[in-house]
């Protein structure tokens, strides 16, 4: 397995990050669907689950096929920035969602 970069190491951070936003939206959205049973909360949580595996994935080949990275630091680039603005916009999402 090749050794993680310093970029590929943030962009685990952020998809960790994202998955326990994640988390925190499912469970609000979750915790909506049961008492109202609208169609938008459902689509909330199912959108929060398909994140959820998605990060789920992109953390294991950050761990486990490192190396399909290894070769361009341009590659990388955009896989952090892609991550990076994924929390961002869960941040904003949660902030929204928590009030």
């Amino acid at each position: 397995m090749a050794e993680m970069t310093s970029l590929m190491t943030a962009a685990s951070v952020f998809s960790g990050l994202n998955i326990v936003l994640l988390l925190v939206l499912g469970s609000v959205w979750g915790r909506n669907y049961r008492e109202f049973r609208t169609p938008l909360t459902l689509g909330l949580l199912a959108f929060a689950a398909i994140l959820f595996v998605e990060n789920l994935v992109a953390l294991s080949f950050f761990f486990s096929m490192g190396m399909l990275y290894s070769g361009s630091s341009t590659a990388q680039l955009a896989v952090l920035a892609m991550r990076g603005l994924q929390f961002l916009a869960l941040v904003f999402l949660t902030v929204v969602s928590m009030r």
